[in-house]
């Protein structure tokens, strides 16, 4: 059996490196993505229309703001998902000895812990704030946000991760981050506009309607990366404890 699944990855992988020479050269502005008709909307109108010079956020935030809300609600639908199936509801926050629960890593690894927290979460902000002008968002803001509660768990236990994020606070969370990503395009419908339609939000956010489009990705990528940031130290807690949220890793 081990012979016939190596053989078989290194079969997969020839035919892989072998599709590699059909793609087309590094910057190629004629390649099949660039050269297509809504692609070459995004490369010359983008920064134009929404005053965001990453085209990626853009698309992702603004031209296809319906799928990237779903995105952010299968997130949530998965970490739901774990807790449903994993969760251990015999104990509850309350009953966990939070002085006795579990020790984490040793004095180095806490050490050096407490040294690169504050320069993740502080970065991760970052990403998320600037991800409309810079590589970066609230999908990757919130994966770093959430591993940062993750590292803090590993180096000093669950228990003292989730004197800061606790259960209910976790999920708090992530039902506002779908809630303002939401919120967002239902208040465009409430000032006469399509939902998700940005541009008619210039009359309460400063500057014109394409700053508008603009100012709206930056709230959305907050609310994603409230839900991201939730579930991915949700889904670490079940996962890692079995569903009884104590004695983590």
């Amino acid at each position: 059996m081990k012979v016939f699944g190596l053989v078989a990855v290194f079969v997969v992988g020839l035919l892989l490196l072998s599709a590699t020479q059909d793609f087309p050269s590094w910057g190629n502005p004629r390649s099949a993505a660039s050269d297509g008709e809504v692609s070459s909307f995004y490369i010359e109108k983008t920064e134009a229309v929404t005053k965001v010079p990453n085209m990626v956020t853009a698309v992702l935030a603004d031209f296809r703001g319906y799928d990237t809300m779903f995105e952010t609600v299968v997130i949530f639908i998965a970490g739901i998902g774990i807790i449903a199936v994993l969760r251990n509801f015999e104990g509850s926050d309350s009953s966990i000895d939070y002085d006795n629960d579990d020790n984490g890593a040793g004095l180095l690894a806490r050490f050096t812990c407490s040294l690169i927290l504050p320069f993740i979460q502080i970065f991760a902000l970052y990403v998320v704030a600037h991800g409309h002008h810079s590589p970066g968002g609230g999908f990757q803001g919130g994966v770093m946000l959430g591993a940062s509660y993750i590292l803090l768990a590993l180096a000093f236990g669950l228990s003292k991760a989730k004197r800061i994020f606790s259960e209910r606070r976790t999920m708090i969370f992530a039902v506002v981050g779908i809630f303002i990503y939401v919120g967002w395009g239902v208040l465009c419908l409430l000032l006469g506009g399509e939902f998700l339609n940005y541009s008619v939000l210039d009359s309460i956010l400063p500057g014109d309607a394409m700053m508008a489009r603009s100012y709206s990705m930056l709230v959305v990528e907050i609310g994603v990366a409230f839900t991201v940031t939730a579930i991915m130290f949700s889904m670490y807690s079940n996962l890692s404890t079995r569903g009884r949220l104590s004695k983590g890793l």
